[in-house]
């Protein structure tokens, strides 16, 4: 076999290596005789370039971020004092000018008295008629995003505030308004008014900009103890958190504390990229994982509330639910995608395009969807009016729908409507075993569907969480009112070559799709 010899690196060459270890991998790569390379690592003592320091970019943000504090009214009562006064069944107003006690706060400070600042600083502590004193509520934080006082914070810091004060980086305090929130994505925008001043401000990133490994710098006011900056790295996104239907947050594996909410994450160009929101805590305390709102949600959100202090957002109406694998075969599916429609919501868009129940919904305007939490987001984002294609699954085949987008009622529920308008004529009275599912059914009361008499606790049926009493109201999308009716579309599954069928089960809680499945034979 011949020998290939390539050209050794210059002396200068290798110095420039980062570590010992990346210098003596070179130097064998090259060919040196083993005990120059050994010699020459323990003679050369190369360090590690040091990492880039914060300060530049904490130095530049800063002033824009903020501490706010929340007060809230309390409501008066006779507690709030240490004595009462009995004006005869008047109020302290109806009171005659002469009388002592009118002349009393007039002369140390009351609502009458003649020193202006006292009055209003008394009305102040008291606040309107028939309302308690400003009490401290919640401290977090918030950045500025204009320079004409716009500024940023949670929704959940605000929410039941009645007073808000923003404290600046060099101590300043400045009163605020609320002009808007959004609890969905627990957003909110306060305004500080403040003439001819001009407040240094940061943007927000573009998104498609933050990756997962990139560093990242949180600041803000943990424990009220003024501006802190904490360091780390962006490492995951879309992370879902339980917190509501839009859920898309970023991971910061940073030292993220209390008092943070509200405040900004940066990347390394001092440009937000996430709003910090909450932190995965077992204990109650910082275990290093937070969860920040993406610049690309909290832009589009901040600039409605600031436009209309609220956020309209897209509706299609219907009850959702992952498509499983059982679900996606039960159905023909070839993959477990989607969202599986449980139940439309009366009058809703959806409803009226003629999306019914057992539909999965397998695209929106041609892009696919992966599953509902993806289709409740871009549902979101769509303007109300607009006109939407929505691609669905139906009887082993896919169809479209057209229909207009609605707006997104302030209460929309999740859950279907307790009550059903169509009721079918039961077929069959009587209890029947259904033996090879592990489920024994009877004619429900109402005469639409049946209801579930027992579940065999060693049965496929039981490990998919059956129980006595719900209900079963369709099968593979048909609707069934006796067990004669379960085993016709069973066996109908089994000619198509099918191996589950899929239940729709109603209970109090709601209805759901379960994949169950059927013997062949």
């Amino acid at each position: 076999m011949s020998m290939i010899k390539t050209p050794r690196p210059s002396l200068k060459t290798v110095l420039k290596t980062s570590t010992v270890a990346g210098l003596a991998a070179i130097m064998l790569t090259t060919g040196l005789p083993a005990e120059i390379t050994q010699s020459f690592a323990e003679a050369v003592r190369v360090q590690a370039p040091s990492v880039p320091s914060f300060a530049n970019v904490v130095d530049a943000v800063s002033p824009a971020v903020v501490s706010v504090r929340v007060q809230a009214r309390e409501q008066a009562s006779s507690d709030e004092s240490n004595f009462t006064f009995d004006f005869g069944g008047r109020g302290f107003e109806d009171l005659p000018d002469d009388h002592p006690l009118k002349r009393f706060f007039r002369e140390f400070g009351g609502p009458d008295s003649r020193d202006g600042d006292r009055a209003d600083r008394w009305r102040d502590r008291r606040g309107p008629r028939g309302e308690g004193r400003l009490r401290p509520r919640a401290q977090g934080s918030g950045f500025f995003i204009t320079e004409d006082g716009y500024l940023v914070t949670n929704n959940h810091v605000v929410s039941d505030g009645s007073a808000f004060t923003v404290i600046m980086n060099d101590g300043t305090e400045l009163d605020a308004k609320l002009i808007g929130k959004d609890s969905r994505t627990d957003l909110a925008v306060l305004k500080v008014d403040a003439a001819n001043r001009k407040f240094t401000h940061v943007s927000f990133a573009d998104d498609n900009k933050v990756r997962v490994g990139d560093w990242v710098v949180a600041v803000g006011n943990p424990f009220g103890l003024g501006g802190t900056v904490t360091a780390g790295i962006v490492s995951a996104r879309g992370r879902d958190i339980g917190s509501g239907p839009y859920d898309d947050y970023l991971q910061v594996d940073a030292a993220v504390n209390r008092g943070n909410s509200g405040g900004p994450t940066f990347n390394l160009s001092g440009e937000v990229v996430g709003i910090n929101t909450a932190i995965f805590s077992p204990s109650g305390g910082n275990v290093g994982i937070a969860f920040a709102i993406p610049a690309s949600v909290a832009k589009d959100v901040v600039d409605a509330l600031i436009k209309d202090g609220s956020v309209s957002r897209g509706w299609l109406g219907v009850q959702i639910q992952p498509v499983t694998k059982d679900i996606a075969e039960s159905l023909g599916l070839s993959e477990a995608n989607g969202a599986l429609v449980v139940e439309p919501q009366t009058g809703s868009p959806g409803e009226k395009a003629g999306i019914k129940k057992g539909d999965i919904v397998t695209a929106l305007n041609g892009e696919p969807v992966k599953d509902p939490r993806d289709l409740a987001r871009r549902v979101a984002t769509m303007r109300p009016g607009s006109t939407a294609e929505v691609t669905l699954w139906r009887d082993g085949k896919s169809e479209s729908v057209k229909l207009e987008i609605g707006t997104l009622p302030e209460e929309a529920k999740a859950t279907p409507p307790d009550t059903r308008d169509e009721q079918t004529d039961q077929g069959q009275a009587g209890e029947e075993a259904l033996a090879d599912l592990g489920l024994a059914v009877t004619p429900s009361e109402d005469g639409t569907g049946v209801t579930i008499a027992s579940v065999d606790p060693d049965s496929d049926a039981a490990d998919r969480g059956l129980k006595e009493g719900e209900k079963i109201v369709s099968v593979n999308n048909q609707e069934v009112n006796s067990a004669d009716d379960i085993l016709k579309v069973i066996n109908n599954a089994k000619k198509d070559g099918r191996s589950k069928a899929l239940f729709q089960i109603e209970a109090d809680e709601g209805s759901r799709f379960v994949a169950l499945p059927i013997a062949q034979g």
